[in-house]
């Protein structure tokens, strides 16, 4: 940690309180509200093994106690160690270690889950780096991370005589840990984001979105994803949705909105008027305009909760909800494939334009199926094809995007394989169609003042683009599916 985070705590560990730990006048309401909270997050901790890093007093020991086989607690100061100890010693599952995270070396392949709750904010670049290797040398395969860390600015209200805290952005936290690798049996091993998101309880209480929480997995890395990528996130974040590229996807389809139609071809189901009202939208919204769409149409007490693994896409999102005094409308960057949520978790489920990255959609639709509520409806739009053979051009595009497609019949068929009811299948390419034409004359019309905004390169390369798909959808090879399905009351 170094001398001076030593020296920080030193100081605010004279007296090892809830209010020196959380560093916040307001502890007792705020820990009361966020540790349950905290918890739901977590994935099930029932016979695991769970090493807890700057465990402080015990706050989360005795709750990951519980469930857990084994909890290894650990804290770089003696006096909250052994408060922790007084509250916690008479369990046998849990061990006390006094150390500094730097430092520490244990066995690997100990731990399914490793929790940690603002530690990494003391260390430094190099310091994180290093002890998210040795995490992930820790964790068995499969195994979580889960961290929450203060971004961007301090929160709590507790003077300071000085403050050694990192606040980090959370996109820097990203590039930390999914850089680790481990190579173990001449396979490599790296952290993927399940999800990264807001702590509500801060959001509801401070209006402050800056407490962001995360859950890693350690899985197995490919050689060599699309583009050279390691992770997809990475593919996604490097690529296509740039931040340059997102804006001027906007500049076309209008703020908020990264695909073809924008709000026009924005279409969401009702909800009805009874029982919890919640939406998730997956991936489907570019940077929020469409959650804060949904949020309005509800009307008073719908939560929407917008999930996009490009953490791009995201950060602009919450950016720009610093600017809305709501807090029913979430934002979280995360891996549908990898998330999971209780049975029943959702009214609504979206998706605009985004499940052509994923290949097992069988898979995916019967996650949905279980996180509806019973009745509960789906709306999905995606790029969809046409019948195969393809042509070699379409061929090579799909491979190149890494996109795996299904005609909307095809569609139609997986989601009733699924479970769902009252499936209909739509193929609306000419909307499609149309919504391009009118796009690329737009763009057109406009074009010195996208280059002035821009540049000429990106003019034609937009430009290019825009009439390659139209000539894949007058081809066939390219279609545009809308599909509306429910769940079984």
């Amino acid at each position: 940690m170094g001398e001076v985070g030593a020296q920080f705590w030193r100081e605010h560990s004279r007296n090892p309180s809830l209010q020196d730990m959380m560093l916040d006048s307001n502890a007792q309401l705020l820990s009361q509200e966020e540790r349950p909270e905290i918890l739901e997050l977590l994935p099930l901790l029932d016979g695991q093994d769970v090493l807890e890093l700057g465990a402080g007093i015990g706050r989360y020991t005795s709750v990951l106690a519980e469930p857990a086989r084994h909890v290894t607690a650990v804290d770089f100061m003696e006096s909250f160690v052994e408060q922790n100890r007084r509250e916690n010693g008479h369990r046998d599952n849990v061990a006390f270690l006094q150390g500094d995270v730097t430092c520490l070396q244990l066995p690997g392949q100990s731990f399914h889950l490793i929790f940690s709750n603002w530690l990494f904010m003391y260390l430094a670049d190099e310091e994180l780096r290093a002890l998210a290797r040795r995490m992930l040398s820790w964790l068995r395969p499969g195994g979580h991370l889960f961290f929450r860390e203060s971004c961007f600015h301090q929160s709590g209200d507790s003077p300071r005589s000085f403050n050694p805290t990192l606040y980090r952005t959370p996109a820097q936290y990203n590039q930390l840990l999914t850089g680790a690798q481990e190579t173990l049996e001449e396979k490599n091993w790296g952290f993927e984001i399940v999800f990264s998101r807001s702590v509500q309880t801060y959001v509801k209480r401070k209006g402050n979105r800056n407490q962001v929480c995360w859950l890693l997995q350690k899985g197995q890395r490919i050689q060599t994803g699309p583009r050279g990528c390691t992770t997809f996130q990475q593919f996604l974040d490097s690529g296509q949705y740039t931040e340059r590229s997102i804006r001027r996807y906007e500049w076309l389809f209008g703020t908020g909105f990264v695909s073809t139609g924008g709000l026009a071809t924005t279409k969401v189901p009702g909800q009805g008027d009874s029982g919890d009202r919640r939406s998730m939208d997956v991936g489907g919204w570019g940077m929020g305009h469409g959650c804060w769409h949904m949020r309005g149409r509800r009307g008073f007490g719908v939560k929407v909760l917008g999930m996009d693994l490009s953490h791009n896409m995201v950060e602009l999102a919450l950016e720009r909800a610093q600017q809305e005094d709501n807090d029913l409308v979430e934002f979280e960057v995360g891996d549908v494939t990898r998330r999971s949520f209780p049975a029943g978790s959702f009214q609504v489920l979206y998706s605009r334009d985004t499940l052509l990255h994923i290949a097992d959609k069988g898979a995916l639709f019967r996650k949905f199926l279980a996180w509806l509520k019973p009745g509960g409806q789906l709306l999905i739009s995606d790029y969809c094809c046409g019948p195969r053979p393809w042509s070699e051009a379409f061929t090579v595009y799909v491979r190149q995007r890494g996109y795996t497609l299904l005609t909307p019949q095809e569609y139609g068929q997986a989601l009733q394989e699924a479970g769902f009811t009252q499936v209909q299948a739509w193929d609306r390419t000419k909307r499609m169609a149309l919504a391009l034409s009118e796009e690329l004359q737009e763009l057109e019309r406009n074009r010195q003042d996208f280059i002035q905004a821009f540049s000429e390169v990106e003019f034609d390369s937009m430009a290019c683009g825009w009439r390659e798909k139209q000539a894949r959808c007058l081809d066939g090879d390219q279609r545009w599916g809308v599909l509306y399905a429910k769940k079984p009351q």
